[in-house]
């Protein structure tokens, strides 16, 4: 009975170790990597509101670019469901009742879709409800991981990062290739109502969560009580007017602003190179499947490289990377031998690993950055600059999709939109001294009484190209 229960125990350590990364489970951590999990397999409708918008709207890729930045908005207004979670406690919950309303929210959003969108700017209120829905989902889950996060040891940092977007990237692989298999057989409005049941389970699994009602929380040591709304105020803006936080923070904002011609491209697939939307599922398939690798080579090998490091490499591959569209925009692809199909299947992973491994440094340092009693409201603030970033990228690449006459039947002019938007990721390197040196990352990260606040914003600019559940 002994050898039994020891032999029970290392297994249990063994998948600690190895699946959890060291992380004990219990129901909270699996509440948490569900949410996580869930705003993976939201993908399933990704394709789907492509093509409803194109096909089914008849929206061109202008339009297109241009409602991807409002229903981006949410993300960027991502602090305010900070300070309402950090300072208005509903029943004295913090974190619980959020987790309950957006799951509701996000079911409504595509229900809606699903029944009574028959419009542009319908759609637009629809897609911007889900997002919303989702930003804060993010926040609160988010908020949870800081608080556990600021307790790991230098050896352990990361690992809870690691494993909840691991966590995201297996949502992700799983509805991957069904988001294009099923539009080859079902509606695009089908598919927006079986995507409506997953945000229920974020509702569901809310109840899991570990919180004590904040009125209690003062003799408790692993929860703080929500701070004023002037304390919060204050403490946020002793972070945000260091030099070391606002410089990196600007230099990230102008390099994730570059535009991008990700809509117009969408089109050019579709509409030239004629991909079927089971193919697209598959070119998802490989893109979750690089992201999970894309988690393991940093949390195996990438997280104690410097930032400029990784900043300037990953920048410089991905530009050269991107100029071998070229090769497909201009049908070269087919004068060397390669088949469409596989030229963007090889991109695709290419650059997706790069965009993971990038955004991991992110979150390892944005949890290190929070003070108690504001997690959610700084770590929100931070990650809404980058996707007001994103926003301006999405109008930026509008602009010019319509400055080259780029239509959903037009594409002599992309190879140049493809030019256009590679180099201008370049514009930033120049200033990569805005960032925190090597020897200010190492002298920082043995600091524990002032937790990676250089760092954290400087990581911060390895945003991932790739949206969030708009992604």
């Amino acid at each position: 009975m002994v050898l039994q229960s020891s032999g029970l125990s290392k297994i249990k350590d063994s998948l600690t170790q190895k699946i959890f990364l060291g992380n004990e489970p219990n129901a909270e951590l699996i509440a948490i990597l569900t949410v996580y999990f869930v705003q993976g397999i939201l993908g399933l409708s990704r394709l789907a509101v492509s093509f409803f918008l194109k096909d089914e709207l008849l929206l061109s890729p202008v339009e297109v670019s241009a409602l991807l930045g409002i229903v981006f908005l949410p993300w960027m207004i991502k602090p305010v469901f900070g300070f309402i979670s950090d300072g208005l406690p509903i029943f004295g919950y913090r974190r619980r009742p959020y987790l309950i309303l957006s799951g509701i929210l996000g079911t409504a959003s595509w229900v809606s879709l699903a029944t009574i969108v028959h419009t542009s700017w319908a759609a637009t209120l629809a897609i911007a409800l889900g997002s919303l829905s989702v930003a804060m989902s993010d926040v609160i889950v988010d908020s949870l991981v800081v608080e556990r996060a600021r307790g790991e040891s230098q050896a352990k940092a990361g690992s809870l990062q690691s494993l909840c977007w691991g966590a995201s990237a297996i949502g992700g692989l799983i509805t991957a290739y069904f988001s294009g298999l099923l539009l080859q057989y079902c509606t695009t409005r089908t598919v927006f109502g079986i995507t409506a049941l997953f945000p229920l389970i974020v509702s569901g699994v809310a109840w899991l969560i570990a919180e004590s009602p904040v009125s209690k929380d003062t003799k408790d040591s692993n929860h703080t009580n929500p701070l004023a709304i002037k304390d919060q105020l204050k403490q946020l803006r002793q972070a945000i007017t260091q030099k070391t936080i606002w410089l990196p923070t600007v230099f990230v904002f102008i390099w994730q602003a570059t535009p991008n011609a990700d809509s117009a491209f969408f089109y050019f697939a579709t509409n030239e190179l004629h991909f079927e939307p089971e193919f697209l599922g598959r070119v998802n398939l490989v893109g979750s499947f690089a992201s999970l690798a894309g988690v393991w080579i940093f949390q195996r090998f990438l997280k104690s490289i410097p930032f400029r490091v990784i900043f300037a490499w990953s920048t410089v591959l991905s530009s050269m990377l991107g100029m071998t569209m070229l090769l497909l925009v201009t049908h070269t692809n087919r004068l060397l031998g390669i088949d469409d199909h596989w030229f963007s299947l090889g991109d695709s992973l290419i650059l997706t690993v790069m965009g993971k491994i990038a955004f991991m440094q992110v979150m390892v340092l944005a949890a290190r950055l929070c003070p108690p009693g504001v997690e959610a409201t700084l770590f929100a603030l931070l990650m809404s600059v980058f996707n007001s970033a994103a926003t301006v990228s999405h109008a930026f690449g509008a602009l010019i999709t319509y400055w080259l006459g780029i239509t959903a039947t037009n594409f002599e002019s992309l190879w140049l939109l493809v030019v256009i938007t590679n180099l201008s990721t370049l514009l930033p390197l120049p200033f990569i001294n805005w960032l925190p040196a090597a020897e200010e990352q190492t002298e920082t990260a043995k600091d524990s009484e002032q937790p990676f606040l250089p760092d954290l914003m400087s990581e911060l600019v390895l945003r991932e190209s790739e949206s969030k559940i708009v992604e």
